[in-house]
Parts: structure tokens; sequence; C-alpha cells
């Protein structure tokens, strides 16, 4: 309350910039894909930017996830007919430059101030170039972000009859491994076809990472999930790429019935092993569901 109180009797600091709490983005290996993933806490300005963005020549979608806002883009850099109302702010420019990747926005009136000023002070922005902007100005900004690799583990089979929950512990080493060099994008549950041996409810859980670091944040990760899991078929393993869909059809079989290690083991070379319990079977599949939200929750029993 007394912080409150002092905001208004001391005025606003910046009463017309909402910065972004963090901007992360991840390429695949040539540099022709890029998703840049915004954090968010204006929900309306999300929203908004998020409609008239997906009109931009480069965004491939745009989509809401949790509180943040994916942009998939292809790298380029085009030309913007903006028009007030219809089309007045995007992005005009995507490209991977070494370990660095560059993001040009672009927009007009209040869609000038947060295609410059509200991205260049971002989280997570290692430098920019920003036009002033604000009342009806045309204005935009260049964000510099670190290059960063997508990383997704599954993870399956931590707990017992007696105690312990795989999503709850999946989390919480989540939070716990995130770093600067390695950011935490998203929690699923998967839901898994509930064969006999499962605990109670089958489901396994994938977490994303965008990181710079995908080695350490992969040990850091197998040493906390050694420590706590209270199960000796622990599965662990690790997706490190752009699209993870080559696994879709294995994780759709794995929703779908009970499949055999040979199922599993005919996917392998996509993934790294890292704990190779029973548990590996769902740790795989929940992998390609990572963000899938309505169809990794479902119940595929036909």
């Amino acid at each position: 309350m007394g912080n409150n109180r002092a905001a208004v009797s001391e005025g606003l600091k910046d009463p017309y910039v909402v910065a972004y709490p963090l901007i992360a983005a991840v390429a695949d290996g040539d540099g022709s894909r890029i998703e840049l993933v915004e954090f968010f806490d204006c929900p309306g300005g999300a929203h908004w930017v998020r409609r008239h963005y997906a009109q931009s020549p480069l965004v491939v979608s745009a989509r809401t996830v949790g509180a943040t806002t994916r942009y998939v883009l292809r790298a380029g850099c085009v030309h913007l007919p903006l028009e007030g109302s219809r089309f007045p702010a995007g992005i005009a420019g995507a490209a991977v430059e070494g370990d660095e990747i560059a993001v040009t926005y672009l927009g007009m009136g209040g869609g000038g101030v947060g295609a410059s000023a509200c991205r260049a002070r971002g989280g997570g922005v290692i430098r920019a170039s920003c036009d002033e902007s604000g009342g009806g100005k045309l204005a935009g900004s260049t964000i510099w972000l670190p290059r960063r690799e997508r990383v997704i583990i599954g993870v399956d089979d931590t707990d017992t009859a007696e105690e312990g929950a795989t999503w709850t512990l999946v989390h919480n080493i989540a939070k716990a491994v995130a770093d600067e060099s390695s950011v935490y994008l998203s929690h699923t549950i998967v839901q898994l076809y509930p064969v006999p041996e499962r605990t109670k409810n089958c489901v396994a859980c994938a977490v994303e990472f965008a990181s710079s670091d995908p080695h350490g944040l992969i040990e850091r990760f197998a040493a906390l999930l050694s420590r706590h899991t209270l199960s000796d078929e622990t599965g662990m393993a690790v997706y490190v790429g752009f699209d993870p869909s080559p696994l879709r059809a294995y994780g759709e079989a794995v929703k779908r019935g009970k499949v055999s290690w040979a199922d599993l083991e005919a996917v392998l070379g996509e993934v790294r092993v890292v704990m190779d319990g029973h548990g590996l079977i769902g740790a795989v599949a929940a992998i390609p569901f990572y963000t899938d939200y309505e169809e990794a929750t479902s119940l595929w029993t036909g």
C-alpha cells in the first residue's frame, strides 16, 4: 500500500511506455525460420498487436500461449503498407545475425509506441535502435536478442502409488534451472492411453526452454530429476531443435493405445535419452505435444 501511495503522490515515472518483461527468440538451423516469444503483462496490448501483427507478410502464425505471444516468422525484410485502424502496426524484419536475432517493428500512433519504446526497453534485449514515438507519429525499432535453441524435455514416471506427482516436480525443476541463458517457456501435461502399468492418471509432461546453453540446461535438469524422483522407472528425453513434428505420429500412437519398446526405439534417433526407465515411452510421446494443450490433455480412447 505504501508504494502505491508513493506512486500517486510522485506521479508515474514513464506513463506512456509499457515495457515487455521479457522477449526471447529461437531459430532453426539455417536461420530461415524464427519464433519470437514476447512475455507480456498488459493483456489488452498483447491481444491488439497479435491481431494486427498477424497481417505482416513475414508472420507465418501468431498465437497466445499463457502470458506470451508467439510469432513464427520467415526471415526477411518487407515494406508494411500501414493504415490507421486496419493495419496500424507490424513486424517489418527478422534475421539471424551470428549468435543474435534481429527483429524490426513498425507502427503508427499508439501502435508506434508499442513498436518502439515498449520493445526496445524489454527484458532480454541486448541492444536496440529506436525512434521517437507518441501522438500520431510513425515509429519503430530494431531489437537484437540472443540466438537461442528450442529445448523440450519430456518426463514420465517420477511418482509412486503412495506419493509424488510428475507435473509438479517437472514444473519446479524447470523453474529452478531457468537462468539468463535458458528461458522457461512452457509446461504441458500430456494425457496418454491409460495402460495397466500407470500410477493413476497416466500423464507425462513436456517443458520447453529457449536456451543458448542446451548442454548445461540438460545437465542441471537431469541432476535435480535424479535427486527428487521417487521411481526407479523414470524416463527423461530431450529434443533440441526448432520443430519436433517428426515425433508426432509416435506421440499420437501412445495416446491411442499401448505401444512396444520397439516402437519407441524407432524414434530414439530424434531425441537424447537421459533416463531410460519404462517412463521413457511416455516422456518421448509428450515432446511433440508441447503447447498443443487441447490435444495434449484429451483422452484418446476412441
